[in-house]
């Protein structure tokens, strides 16, 4: 071996154990965790600033709150998952319970109401693992209007909380949808368009 090369090689091992030498581990910080009041209103801060509605209720007024939020769209026509809770159906409107309807029926319906998993506080976001009463993935991207149930003690403070929280949906294999305000996107020019890619209009109620 050359003299030069064996000086080049030289080189790089002392760097190399240098840099060894000089680099210490840190683990991340753990997220904060909000209290419940202060995180519950960063939620609904956040959801409206994605232009979601959001109404908090208590929880023998959620039905009624349905009804209302679907009076005041002009909805005449629901459809809701089979095993929707009955204490969330709406009651003014017959409605339609999924038995596997093609996208091409569900987009006749007008509204789709569902419950939901989790609520991110940071993010406005809400996750859908399609569990009891969220229904199948369709359902919730394909009608105009969505009405969304969540309880304030499903909401965390943080992703990496809510992320821990679904882990047991996750390993089951389950999808995840993850909702942040109405479907939006937006053309070259910027110009927002709504409801290209879910319903346009996203009405959460907030059950406290």
């Amino acid at each position: 071996m050359s003299t030069a090369r064996e000086e080049i090689l030289d080189r790089i091992r002392r760097a190399q154990t240098d840099s060894a030498a000089t680099v210490s581990v840190h683990e991340a910080p753990a997220p904060e965790t909000l209290d419940t009041q202060p995180m519950l209103e960063l939620f609904v801060e956040n959801l409206v600033d994605y232009r979601a509605v959001v109404h908090q209720v208590g929880a023998g007024e959620v039905a009624g709150k349905v009804d209302e939020i679907l009076r005041n769209h002009g909805c005449r026509s629901v459809v809701i998952p089979p095993d929707l809770p009955g204490d969330v159906r709406p009651g003014e409107l017959d409605a339609t319970v999924d038995d596997g309807l093609s996208a091409y029926d569900l987009d006749k319906l007008d509204a789709v109401v569902t419950t939901s998993a989790v609520g991110i506080a940071r993010t406005g976001t809400i996750v859908l693992d399609h569990t009891e009463g969220q229904a199948r993935r369709a359902l919730s991207l394909v009608p105009d209007v969505h009405v969304c149930v969540i309880r304030a003690d499903q909401v965390v403070t943080s992703v990496p909380e809510a992320t821990a929280a679904l882990r047991p949906s996750v390993e089951q294999g389950r999808p995840l949808t993850w909702i942040s305000g109405p479907s939006a996107t937006s053309d070259i020019e910027l110009n927002r368009v709504e409801g290209v890619h879910g319903p346009r209009n996203l009405e959460v109620i907030l059950v406290r």
